[in-house]
Protein backbone atom coordinates (compact mmCIF):
# COMPACT_ATOMS: atom_id res chain seq x y z
CA UNK A 1 0.00 0.00 0.00
CA UNK A 2 2.86 2.36 0.80
CA UNK A 3 4.34 2.02 -2.69
CA UNK A 4 0.95 2.84 -4.26
CA UNK A 5 0.57 5.93 -2.08
CA UNK A 6 4.09 7.05 -3.04
CA UNK A 7 3.25 6.62 -6.71
CA UNK A 8 0.05 8.68 -6.32
CA UNK A 9 1.86 11.46 -4.47
CA UNK A 10 4.68 11.41 -7.02
CA UNK A 11 2.25 11.63 -9.94
CA UNK A 12 0.37 14.56 -8.41
CA UNK A 13 3.64 16.41 -7.83
CA UNK A 14 4.73 15.78 -11.42
CA UNK A 15 1.43 17.23 -12.65
CA UNK A 16 2.05 20.46 -10.74
CA UNK A 17 5.75 20.80 -11.63
CA UNK A 18 5.37 20.11 -15.35
CA UNK A 19 2.33 22.37 -15.68
CA UNK A 20 4.04 25.33 -14.03
CA UNK A 21 7.13 24.80 -16.20
CA UNK A 22 5.31 24.75 -19.53
CA UNK A 23 2.90 27.53 -18.61
CA UNK A 24 5.92 29.72 -17.83
CA UNK A 25 7.29 29.15 -21.34
CA UNK A 26 3.94 29.97 -22.92
CA UNK A 27 3.30 33.05 -20.77
CA UNK A 28 6.73 34.61 -21.36
CA UNK A 29 6.62 33.91 -25.11
CA UNK A 30 3.21 35.55 -25.30
CA UNK A 31 4.38 38.58 -23.32
CA UNK A 32 7.40 38.89 -25.62
CA UNK A 33 5.08 39.23 -28.60
CA UNK A 34 4.48 35.70 -29.86
CA UNK A 35 0.79 34.62 -29.93
CA UNK A 36 1.67 31.07 -31.04
CA UNK A 37 1.30 29.48 -27.56
CA UNK A 38 -2.14 31.06 -27.18
CA UNK A 39 -3.24 29.91 -30.64
CA UNK A 40 -2.16 26.37 -29.72
CA UNK A 41 -4.07 26.54 -26.41
CA UNK A 42 -0.92 26.27 -24.31
CA UNK A 43 -1.41 29.53 -22.42
CA UNK A 44 -3.23 27.63 -19.68
CA UNK A 45 -2.74 25.89 -16.34
CA UNK A 46 -4.72 22.90 -17.58
CA UNK A 47 -2.24 20.00 -17.15
CA UNK A 48 -3.74 17.98 -20.00
CA UNK A 49 -2.56 20.59 -22.52
CA UNK A 50 1.08 20.15 -21.55
CA UNK A 51 1.65 16.42 -21.02
CA UNK A 52 3.81 14.17 -23.13
CA UNK A 53 2.82 10.61 -22.18
CA UNK A 54 6.29 9.06 -22.23
CA UNK A 55 7.85 12.04 -20.49
CA UNK A 56 5.17 11.90 -17.79
CA UNK A 57 5.71 8.17 -17.22
CA UNK A 58 9.49 8.57 -17.01
CA UNK A 59 9.18 11.51 -14.61
CA UNK A 60 6.76 9.66 -12.31
CA UNK A 61 8.77 6.43 -12.20
CA UNK A 62 12.35 7.61 -12.61
CA UNK A 63 12.39 11.26 -11.53
CA UNK A 64 13.58 12.50 -14.95
CA UNK A 65 11.18 13.41 -17.73
CA UNK A 66 9.75 16.10 -19.95
CA UNK A 67 6.51 17.71 -21.12
CA UNK A 68 5.20 18.59 -24.55
CA UNK A 69 7.29 21.51 -25.87
CA UNK A 70 5.43 24.80 -26.18
CA UNK A 71 5.27 25.86 -29.86
CA UNK A 72 7.01 29.19 -30.32
CA UNK A 73 7.78 31.35 -33.34
CA UNK A 74 10.81 33.52 -32.43
CA UNK A 75 10.24 35.71 -35.49
CA UNK A 76 7.25 37.19 -33.63
CA UNK A 77 9.32 38.39 -30.69
CA UNK A 78 9.69 42.13 -30.32
CA UNK A 79 13.40 41.53 -29.65
CA UNK A 80 14.51 38.24 -31.16
CA UNK A 81 17.48 37.32 -28.98
CA UNK A 82 16.03 38.67 -25.72
CA UNK A 83 12.65 37.04 -26.31
CA UNK A 84 14.24 33.71 -27.22
CA UNK A 85 16.49 33.73 -24.14
CA UNK A 86 13.68 34.73 -21.75
CA UNK A 87 11.31 32.12 -23.17
CA UNK A 88 13.91 29.36 -23.05
CA UNK A 89 14.87 30.14 -19.45
CA UNK A 90 11.35 30.82 -18.11
CA UNK A 91 10.59 27.20 -17.22
CA UNK A 92 13.72 26.55 -15.17
CA UNK A 93 13.41 29.91 -13.40
CA UNK A 94 9.81 29.16 -12.38
CA UNK A 95 10.82 25.66 -11.23
CA UNK A 96 13.58 27.11 -9.06
CA UNK A 97 11.25 29.69 -7.56
CA UNK A 98 8.69 26.93 -7.01
CA UNK A 99 11.29 24.84 -5.20
CA UNK A 100 11.94 27.84 -2.95
CA UNK A 101 8.22 28.15 -2.14
CA UNK A 102 7.60 24.42 -1.76
CA UNK A 103 10.55 23.87 0.58
CA UNK A 104 8.86 25.30 3.72
CA UNK A 105 5.73 23.26 2.97
CA UNK A 106 7.88 20.12 2.94
CA UNK A 107 9.63 21.15 6.18
CA UNK A 108 6.29 21.72 7.92
CA UNK A 109 4.89 18.46 6.57
CA UNK A 110 7.96 16.57 7.83
CA UNK A 111 7.36 18.04 11.30
CA UNK A 112 3.67 17.24 11.52
CA UNK A 113 2.96 14.36 9.13
CA UNK A 114 6.12 12.25 8.68
CA UNK A 115 5.25 9.91 11.55
CA UNK A 116 1.49 9.98 11.07
CA UNK A 117 -0.32 6.67 10.65
CA UNK A 118 -3.08 7.95 8.35
CA UNK A 119 -2.93 7.52 4.59
CA UNK A 120 -3.83 11.14 3.91
CA UNK A 121 -1.04 12.49 6.09
CA UNK A 122 1.48 10.14 4.51
CA UNK A 123 0.46 11.19 0.98
CA UNK A 124 0.62 14.85 1.98
CA UNK A 125 4.13 14.39 3.38
CA UNK A 126 5.40 12.58 0.26
CA UNK A 127 3.57 15.03 -2.00
CA UNK A 128 5.23 18.11 -0.46
CA UNK A 129 8.63 16.44 -0.60
CA UNK A 130 8.15 15.56 -4.28
CA UNK A 131 6.99 19.09 -5.06
CA UNK A 132 10.25 20.46 -3.69
CA UNK A 133 12.55 17.72 -5.02
CA UNK A 134 10.97 17.51 -8.49
CA UNK A 135 10.91 21.28 -8.94
CA UNK A 136 14.63 21.40 -8.20
CA UNK A 137 15.53 18.30 -10.21
CA UNK A 138 13.44 19.39 -13.22
CA UNK A 139 15.17 22.78 -13.11
CA UNK A 140 18.60 21.12 -13.17
CA UNK A 141 17.59 18.46 -15.69
CA UNK A 142 16.35 21.06 -18.16
CA UNK A 143 19.62 22.98 -17.98
CA UNK A 144 21.42 20.11 -19.74
CA UNK A 145 22.39 21.36 -23.24
CA UNK A 146 20.69 18.45 -25.01
CA UNK A 147 17.85 18.80 -27.51
CA UNK A 148 14.96 19.23 -26.77
CA UNK A 149 15.68 20.51 -23.24
CA UNK A 150 15.72 24.18 -22.24
CA UNK A 151 19.49 24.18 -21.89
CA UNK A 152 19.80 23.53 -25.61
CA UNK A 153 17.18 26.16 -26.41
CA UNK A 154 19.03 28.70 -24.30
CA UNK A 155 22.32 27.99 -26.09
CA UNK A 156 20.44 28.25 -29.38
CA UNK A 157 18.96 31.61 -28.39
CA UNK A 158 22.24 33.13 -27.25
CA UNK A 159 24.37 31.85 -30.11
CA UNK A 160 23.01 31.88 -33.65
CA UNK A 161 26.06 30.10 -35.08
CA UNK A 162 25.26 26.58 -36.24
CA UNK A 163 28.57 24.71 -36.02
CA UNK A 164 29.33 21.02 -35.74
CA UNK A 165 28.67 20.85 -32.00
CA UNK A 166 25.25 22.47 -32.42
CA UNK A 167 24.31 20.14 -35.27
CA UNK A 168 25.44 17.11 -33.29
CA UNK A 169 23.44 18.09 -30.20
CA UNK A 170 20.43 18.97 -32.37
CA UNK A 171 20.50 15.65 -34.21
CA UNK A 172 21.54 13.26 -31.44
CA UNK A 173 20.64 15.10 -28.22
CA UNK A 174 17.34 13.28 -27.81
CA UNK A 175 18.95 9.87 -28.17
CA UNK A 176 21.74 10.78 -25.74
CA UNK A 177 19.13 11.98 -23.28
CA UNK A 178 17.06 8.81 -23.57
CA UNK A 179 20.19 6.70 -23.17
CA UNK A 180 21.17 8.55 -19.99
CA UNK A 181 17.67 8.20 -18.51
CA UNK A 182 17.43 4.48 -19.29
CA UNK A 183 20.96 3.84 -18.02
CA UNK A 184 20.14 5.70 -14.80
CA UNK A 185 16.91 3.72 -14.36
CA UNK A 186 18.70 0.40 -14.83
CA UNK A 187 21.30 1.39 -12.25
CA UNK A 188 18.55 2.32 -9.79
CA UNK A 189 16.85 -1.06 -10.28
CA UNK A 190 20.09 -2.88 -9.47
CA UNK A 191 20.73 -0.70 -6.42
CA UNK A 192 17.19 -0.47 -4.98
CA UNK A 193 15.73 -3.88 -5.81
CA UNK A 194 18.66 -6.22 -6.40
CA UNK A 195 20.94 -4.73 -3.73
CA UNK A 196 23.83 -4.43 -6.17
CA UNK A 197 24.99 -1.11 -4.77
CA UNK A 198 28.11 -1.04 -6.97
CA UNK A 199 25.89 -0.18 -9.94
CA UNK A 200 25.41 3.25 -8.39
CA UNK A 201 28.95 4.06 -9.51
CA UNK A 202 27.81 3.93 -13.15
CA UNK A 203 24.75 6.18 -12.82
CA UNK A 204 26.04 9.03 -14.99
CA UNK A 205 22.88 11.13 -14.95
CA UNK A 206 22.52 10.49 -11.23
CA UNK A 207 25.98 11.96 -10.60
CA UNK A 208 25.19 15.05 -12.67
CA UNK A 209 21.82 15.59 -11.06
CA UNK A 210 23.05 15.01 -7.51
CA UNK A 211 26.00 17.37 -7.91
CA UNK A 212 24.03 20.17 -9.57
CA UNK A 213 20.96 19.79 -7.34
CA UNK A 214 23.02 19.99 -4.17
CA UNK A 215 24.68 23.18 -5.42
CA UNK A 216 21.47 24.87 -6.58
CA UNK A 217 19.46 23.53 -3.66
CA UNK A 218 21.86 24.68 -0.95
CA UNK A 219 20.77 28.38 -0.92
CA UNK A 220 17.12 27.29 -0.58
CA UNK A 221 17.63 24.81 2.24
CA UNK A 222 20.14 27.08 3.99
CA UNK A 223 17.78 30.08 3.94
CA UNK A 224 14.72 28.17 5.13
CA UNK A 225 16.91 26.42 7.69
CA UNK A 226 17.45 29.82 9.34
CA UNK A 227 13.67 30.27 9.58
CA UNK A 228 12.86 26.82 10.87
Amino acid sequence: MESILKLIASFLAVVVVLTLHEFAHAFVAYKCGDPTPKWNRRLTLNPARHFDLMGLIFFTLVGFGWAKPVPVNPDNFKKYRLGSALTASAGVIVNYLSAFLFCPLYILASYYFADSQTYFSYVLYVFTYCLFAYSLSFCVFNLLPLFPLDGFRLVEALNRKRGKVYRFLRQYGYYILMGLIIESYICKIFVDYLNVWQMGWFDILGYIMSFATNILGWPITALWGLVF
